[in-house]
């Protein structure tokens, strides 16, 4: 059996990313150790990192369901269906 710490990270609830002044987008994630908060973390992504990761969310979530009870008004251009197919876009 490994001591290793469990390592978790996730978004920080309530925090929306935002772009910084040097045009670099930034994401709050807390760090825990063994279910314990241990820290802040700044996820600092430039415009084309922000971008790719965007591509590969959409092409993950391509195959989710979205809620019906969603407005398709309310829907990223990336997962409402590509014109003349049932499918969302692919990066």
């Amino acid at each position: 059996m490994s001591n290793a710490p469990r390592m978790q990270v996730s978004r920080v609830p309530g925090k929306r990313v935002r772009r910084e002044r040097d045009g670099n987008l930034t994401i709050d994630l807390w760090l825990c150790r063994d279910g314990a908060f241990a820290a802040d973390l700044p996820l600092r992504l430039t415009p084309a990192e922000a971008e790719v990761l965007h591509a590969q969310l959409c092409y993950a979530l391509d195959d989710d369901t979205v809620s019906a009870t969603t407005p398709a008004s309310a829907l990223p251009d990336c997962r409402k269906p590509a014109v003349g197919g049932g499918r969302g876009h692919r990066p």
